[in-house]
Order: structure tokens, then C-alpha cells, then sequence
């Protein structure tokens, strides 16, 4: 019996099996060559999109609709809809950490660019423009070819509050003003259509997301972890800190979606917070886009933080805050409950899938065959492309921080005639990659790249892998170094110390590397140029007095070229010119302040030291903006204004002002009295100020010039010390001297957070200094006044000459 029906089922089969391989299901809706679909008005280019994506939720039942709402979103053939994955990852290359890649043939590799942490070291706006359109050519290409979406979930917009934080590496840095640039430039750079596609403003090339929304920097630290976390943040922390980089990202970038986290905030989860969801982000910064969550976040707040009391309950908090999909399963699985319960209307489920599809109409998704489309013709050939390989190339280079030098760098090719590389890093490849990276081009490690230089290279790893738990290995790497012209000791981290889920305890090197740097530059027969590849700082203190290591190098994790772009910096084909995108704290900041404690303002009574350069007021080892390089830079501030006169908005009279909302502030002029930008005139209220940076060096050179703020230190209680207004690279040839403009926001950049969250501009003289504190500075003083009637133009200071590059 089982015989015949073995034959039968071979009889049935075999004729399947011999048929040709079925071709892949479009990846788009509307197809052209079904008329039954592209009957319907959703389909009609021609209609605007808020139309179409109306049509299209009008005709789903409310099964389909709630199969809509997840990242996996389920086909619906009678309206020519394909499965849909919404999870693509695009942080610094196009990654196959989300659902949505997939690498192999014809396209198995993508240009992987640095860890964020390192591009955001270069401190180049255009850089990182620049690398957002090349991801997003990749992911179009990769689209095209049935191995990518069109929604990426990228870049991650957190500020770096911590330094244990295992997350860090994926962030911009500490500075708000530089991770909201980050963001502004990547997002425009990823989604903006441009002249290829000659499309207005409402096209995007790809979707990309802002995450993680918000106060979201405790993964996994001593028992506490993201899934029970809640985030006491004050008001003032959360205006002028976590919420910076999100507006940026909705207001000025146009970012097309962002993302909610898993913890709370002063007791409430973010994706289910009706104030922050729908409240800020769609009502106050007016997101044109979709609201997701992170990852199983509404089961996450449900399971393990009981917050709701049934998963019913759980959805329809959910979508009546501002959710709009769900990474996960929870709302397909119980939002139809929930509606026939009578706990979240259909209406706004509705809601919710319009917000969804107006981002899929506006990257073509239902405008027929990609291929006739705008990007169409993008392919194999562009990915990985030498265009793109060099950019990665460049951002690994701009980003390089030389903490350290006694001159001995850089190396000379022609006298290092032997060279020991040295270290658990040295020879690293995957190490380099970061997280959320894909499969790269090609690597190059250290090892391969300094060899390049020097053909007599001697290779020791010092220790077996970056936790280095054993010390057998660091006499034969001491062996080598006794016997070389120069020794490269490259130490630091990997993902098995910092990384998602995964925060550090401490900040010092792990296991004996810090015996394998001390033993190797004892028996080393020259200098030792120590190499640190991390996301966050170390605590090297142990090295400064050690006379053997002549420089030290900061790389990040450099991305697919890393070795390339350390050897060009080492040997001198490249000057460094990256500045530190954090504070480099010594190990007893951490010994003393929890991670957990969101304050990033110093509490003498407690004992807390404050939190980023903004506040911190112990000693570093580094200084957030530190950074050398080959050649000596003077800067000097060549024009700017000494007086600001401030004029408020109409109907808003000094006496109004004065003793109506401001009942403790008679005289409006006087030093240090704090008026709300609220009832100030802001447009074109500006400072511009053109900055001289001459090259005194022998070697030509990039120079990141800083503008730092200093604020009244009365009028707004929990001022910063300092806070940077303003930045620019720039190129400056040997022996001569560039200009460079800076136009300073007042009411965005030079004002005060207070604590009830408003921001207040502060009446009086205020201090800008040009320069980090590790190198010569530049001061310029500004008096702000009050203007004597309304009519009166804002003094916005002396005009910039002509060509000269400003900066928000």
C-alpha cells in the first residue's frame, strides 16, 4: 500500500519538477501588464498621493489591514499587492541585519563605509552627504534586483551619553548640534531624488528612519537591561539633549519615518506615549512619514513591563498614540481583536496604513515596473563601484583622530626598513565592519595595508583574540619588536565587548592587553605608534609617561578599507585632521557615575561629575574635538558682530513681556535676564562670523575648526559650560591661509534650555570660542540687546565675503 502510493505521488510530481524554475514574484504593485489591477485608482499616477493611498486602505478588509501594519507585510493578489518586507538596515552600507537583503548573486557584497562613530569624526557635512547618496544608489540597485526594499531603518540618531554605551559606534557622538548635522546630511543624502530623477521634493529615492526615539542608550549593563528600562529624564535633558537630533531629523532632514524604543520614559513606553508619538513628532515637527517600532516593542511593553493588561490593550495604546507598524507580530495578531472589542477605532488603523503607503507611493512602489522608473537602470555594476570603494576609502581617512605626537609621526617609508605589527587588531577584518554592516567589497586589514609600505613586516597577534584572557603570546610579540625599525601596536576592541545588548563595565583595555602594550614598548627597538580601534574611549592614561610610544592613533572601527587608511596616515599620505566625536573619560568617571542616571547636568550635592564636554567638570584624557595633525593650524576670527540687537514679535511689548509673562524680569536689558524665544522675532536673527585659518606647517592639510559657545553663567539655571555652534572642514594649503563663514542660529544654537524645557535667550555679553582646548583658540565677545522698537531689523553683523561656505 505505502508502495503504490509512493508511485502515485512520483507520478504527480515528476511533471512539476521538470518544469522551468518559476520567475520571482514582482516586487511592486500595479503591474502593468495586468489591466485588473491598474484599473484601480490607486494606480493612477496622475492623482496625488494622499488620494491613492486613501483608495488603496478603502479597499482592504480589516484582516488585511491588520497584516499591513507589520514589517512582513502579507500580499494581497486580488489588488496586484506583493508580500512587502519593510525591514531593510542601511546604517553605514547597505546591511543584511534586517530581514529585507539579501546578498548573493548577482549582487553578494556592498560598500561597507566606517562605524558612524568615525565618519562623525570627520566633521564634514558633505562627507556625509555624499555617503548617504552612495548607500542609497546601492540599495536601489539591490531593489532592482529583487535583493533589498526601499524602507530603510537608518541611522541610529541617539546621542552617546555614555561611554559604555555598546550602541555607540552606530551614533554620530555626545554633541547633539554634531549627531542632528549627522542626521540632517545622511537622511538627504539617502532620500533625496535629485537631478537623476528630476522629481519634486515629495519623491524619495529611498525611506529612511530615524531611530531610536527616545532617551534610548541602555542596552544590557550589570542586570538592567532595555526591555525594563525607564529613563528618568529631566525636562531640560530632554529638549536640549535627546529630542535635538529627532526634531533636526523630521524639520530639516524630512525624514520619511522614526522609530520608537523599547524603554521608557518617565514611566511611560515610548511606542505607546500619545505625547511624544503623535503629540511631537507628527503634530509639533509635522513627520511626513510613518511612525514604526522597534522590534517587538509592543510585545516587549506588554510581556515584560505589564504595562497593558491584555495584548488588546497593548495594540490599541499603540495605534491611538501615533504607531503607525509594527516591527513584530503583536498588532497583526490582535489588532482585528481589538477593533471588534471597541478598543481602538478601525478609523485609526486606517489612519495608521495611509501614513504607511504615502511613503511607499513616494518611492514608486506603485507606479508600475521599476524598470521604466527613475533608478531603473541601476544594477550590479553600481555596487561596490571604485567611486564608492574610494568615498569609504576617503571617510576612513578624514575620520582618523591623532590623539598623540612626539613627532614621530608620520613614518618615513624610505628609513623603516623593518616593521612589527602587533596586536589583537592588527590583522582584524570582520573587527572592522562595526555592527549593522554587511558583506563587504573586499577587506583590508592593518596588516595588509601598512605592508604595502614595508616589505619587511614581522606579524605578531600579542594576544589570541581582543578579550586577550591569557598572557603565552606577548613575549614572542616583545620579540619582534626588539628587532624593528618601528613597531605598530593595534589594540582596542570588537563586537564581543561593545555592541548591541552588550555594554561595558569598565573603560579600561580588556584582559592583559594592557601588559601587551607595556611589554612591547619596553623591549621595543625604536618608537611605538599605538593604534586604538574602539567605538568609545579607553581609558590609556598607563601610556602618557611611557617615552617608546612616539603617537597614538584613533580609528574607530574604519569600515572595508580601515587598513588602507590607517597606512596612508601613519606613512604620511594622508595629514589627519578627525577630531574626537567624544569625551574620553578616565576609568573613575565610570566607578562613580551609574549608567543608569539620565542627568547629564553635574549634582555637587550627589557627588555626579555631569555627563559630555557640555558638563563634565573633571579631567579628561581627551577632550571632546581633540585632534592633532602633521601640520600647525592658527585661527583668528577676522569679522563679527559685537552687538545683537533682539527684537520681539508684535504684540509682544517690553511691558507685556516684562510683567505679564515674565513678571521677574522689569528690565529686559539688563545682564543675564533670559527672555523666551517664543516672543522673539528668530527669522534672520543670526551671528556671522568669518574665521582666518592659516597653515604654518610644512605639509598641506585639513583643518576641522570648532566654534564653541560659552553662556552667561547666570540667567538660566543648568547652563552648559561650553557648547559648539558651529563647524567646518577645510583644506588649507602649506603656508596659506582660507577663509571660512560660520552663521550661527541665535535662537537654535545660542540659547538656553530652562528647566520647565523652554528655551530662553540670555540678555548680555556672551563669549564664542574658536578652537578645542588641546590647541590655540581664537575668543570673540557678543553683547545681546534688546531692539528699541520692532520695526527695527534683526543686526545680523558684517556680511560674508563672497564664496564663503556657511554653516547652520
Amino acid at each position: 500500500m505505502i508502495k503504490k502510493k509512493n508511485q502515485l505521488l512520483l507520478g504527480i510530481l515528476l511533471p512539476l519538477l521538470l518544469l522551468p524554475p518559476s520567475q520571482p514574484a514582482p516586487h511592486h504593485a500595479c503591474d502593468n501588464t495586468n489591466p485588473k489591477t491598474t484599473q484601480f485608482p490607486f494606480c493612477n499616477t496622475s492623482l496625488p498621493y494622499h488620494v491613492r493611498a486613501t483608495d488603496f486602505v478603502s479597499r482592504l478588509t480589516l484582516q488585511e489591514k491588520t497584516e499591513q501594519l507589520i514589517n512582513s507585510a502579507a500580499g494581497i493578489p486580488r489588488l496586484g499587492l506583493p508580500d512587502y518586507e519593510w525591514w531593510s538596515e542601511a546604517l553605514h552600507g547597505i546591511s543584511n541585519s534586517g530581514l529585507g537583503v539579501h546578498f548573493h548573486d548577482p549582487i553578494p557584497a556592498a560598500t561597507i563605509f566606517p562605524a558612524v562613530i568615525l565618519s562623525a569624526a570627520s566633521f564634514n557635512v558633505s562627507l556625509w552627504y555624499k555617503m548617504g547618496e552612495a548607500v542609497s544608489t546601492e540599495g536601489r540597485a539591490m531593489y532592482n534586483l529583487g535583493q533589498a526594499g526601499l524602507t530603510f531603518w537608518s541611522p541610529n540618531v541617539n546621542v552617546f551619553r555614555d561611554p559604555r554605551w555598546g550602541r555607540g559606534q552606530e551614533t554620530p557622538g555626545e554633541d547633539p548640534m554634531v549627531v542632528s548635522l549627522y542626521a540632517v546630511n545622511y537622511v538627504r543624502g539617502l532620500q533625496e531624488v535629485g537631478k537623476e530623477g528630476n522629481f519634486d521634493a515629495d519623491r524619495l529615492k529611498v525611506s529612511s528612519c530615524c531611530k531610536h526615539y527616545t532617551a534610548y542608550d541602555v542596552d544590557s549593563w550589570k542586570g538592567i537591561d532595555r526591555f525594563h528600562f525607564d529613563a528618568k529624564v529631566t525636562l531640560q535633558d530632554l529638549e536640549d539633549t535627546y529630542q535635538p537630533p529627532f526634531k533636526s531629523c523630521v524639520e530639516e532632514g524630512h525624514v520619511s519615518s522614526v522609530m520608537c524604543s523599547y524603554n521608557r520614559v518617565n514611566g511611560v513606553p515610548t511606542c505607546a506615549d500619545p505625547e511624544l508619538l503623535k503629540g511631537v513628532i507628527r503634530d509639533k515637527w509635522g513627520l511626513d512619514g510613518y511612525i514604526v517600532s522597534d522590534c517587538d516593542s509592543v510585545m516587549v511593553y506588554h510581556e515584560k513591563m505589564h504595562f497593558s493588561e491584555t495584548p488588546e490593550d497593548a495594540v490599541a495604546l499603540a495605534l491611538k498614540a501615533g504607531l503607525n507598524k509594527n516591527c513584530g507580530f503583536y498588532l497583526s495578531n490582535y489588532t482585528k481583536n481589538a477593533v471588534e472589542l471597541g478598543k481602538v477605532e478601525e478609523s485609526v488603523v486606517n489612519q495608521a496604513l495611509v501614513y504607511n503607503y504615502l511613503v511607499l507611493m513616494r518611492l514608486g512602489f506603485f507606479d508600475g515596473d521599476p524598470a521604466i522608473l527613475p533608478f531603473g537602470k541601476l544594477g550590479a555594476s553600481d555596487v561596490c563601484s571604485d567611486d564608492h570603494q574610494l568615498l569609504a576609502l576617503d571617510a576612513a581617512k578624514q575620520g582618523i583622530v591623532l590623539l598623540h605626537n612626539n613627532g614621530f609621526l608620520p613614518l618615513s617609508p624610505n628609513t623603516t626598513k623593518t616593521l612589527a605589527v602587533i596586536g589583537p587588531n592588527a590583522n582584524a577584518t570582520d573587527a572592522m565592519l562595526s555592527s549593522y554592516a554587511g558583506v563587504p567589497c573586499q577587506y583590508t586589514s592593518p596588516l595588509q595595508g601598512l605592508q604595502k609600505y614595508v616589505s619587511a613586516v614581522s606579524y605578531e597577534k600579542g594576544c589570541a583574540n581582543v578579550n586577550c584572557s591569557d598572557d603565552t603570546l606577548i613575549d614572542r610579540a616583545a620579540g619582534i619588536a626588539a628587532m624593528a625599525d618601528a613597531t605598530v601596536l593595534v589594540v582596542g576592541h570588537d563586537q564581543s565587548i561593545e555592541a548591541e545588548d552588550l555594554d561595558r563595565v569598565n573603560l579600561t583595555l580588556p584582559g592583559f592587553q594592557e601588559k601587551l602594550v607595556m611589554e612591547v614598548a619596553m623591549a621595543a627597538k625604536r618608537t611605538v605608534i599605538l593604534v586604538v580601534m574602539s567605538a568609545g574611549p579607553i581609558d590609556i592614561s598607563f601610556v602618557k609617561n611611557v617615552s617608546k610610544i612616539g603617537g597614538i592613533l584613533w580609528i574607530g572601527y574604519p569600515g572595508q578599507a580601515g587598513g588602507d587608511a590607517l597606512s596612508q596616515v601613519i606613512f604620511g599620505d594622508y595629514n589627519p585632521g578627525g577630531r574626537s566625536p567624544f569625551t574620553w573619560y578616565p576609568q573613575e568617571y565610570v566607578d562613580q557615575v551609574a549608567m543608569t542616571d539620565m542627568n547629564m547636568r553635574p549634582n555637587t550635592t550627589s557627588n555626579f561629575p555631569g555627563r559630555t564636554y557640555r558638563f563634565y567638570t573633571g579631567k579628561p584624557l581627551y577632550q571632546f574635538g581633540h585632534g592633532l595633525s602633521y601640520s600647525t593650524f592658527y585661527r583668528f576670527i577676522k569679522s563679527g558682530p559685537t552687538t545683537v540687537l533682539v527684537h520681539l514679535l508684535p504684540k509682544m511689548d517690553r511691558t507685556n513681556i516684562a510683567y505679564s509673562k515674565y513678571p521677574t524680569m522689569p528690565n529686559l536689558n539688563a545682564d543675564n535676564q533670559a527672555i523666551d524665544i517664543s516672543a522673539i522675532n528668530c527669522k534672520n536673527l543670526s551671528i556671522d562670523v568669518v574665521i582666518g585659518v592659516k597653515n604654518a606647517g610644512k605639509t598641506d592639510g585639513t583643518n576641522v575648526v570648532l566654534a564653541f559657545w560659552k553662556p552667561p553663567r547666570s540667567g538660566v539655571r543648568g547652563a552648559p559650560r561650553m557648547e559648539l555652534v558651529g563647524f567646518e572642514r577645510v583644506e588649507v594649503k602649506r603656508g596659506k591661509t582660507e577663509m571660512v563663514g560660520m552663521k550661527l542660529d541665535v535662537c537654535g544654537r545660542v540659547s538656553n534650555v530652562d528647566e520647565q524645557g523652554k528655551r530662553k535667550l540670555v540678555m548680555g555679553l556672551h563669549t564664542f570660542v574658536v578652537g578645542s582646548s588641546s590647541e590655540q583658540q581664537a575668543r570673540h565677545h557678543v553683547n545681546f540687546r534688546l531692539g528699541e522698537t520692532e520695526s527695527q531689523a534683526p543686526l545680523v553683523g558684517i556680511s560674508l565675503a563672497q564664496g564663503i561656505r556657511h554653516v547652520a
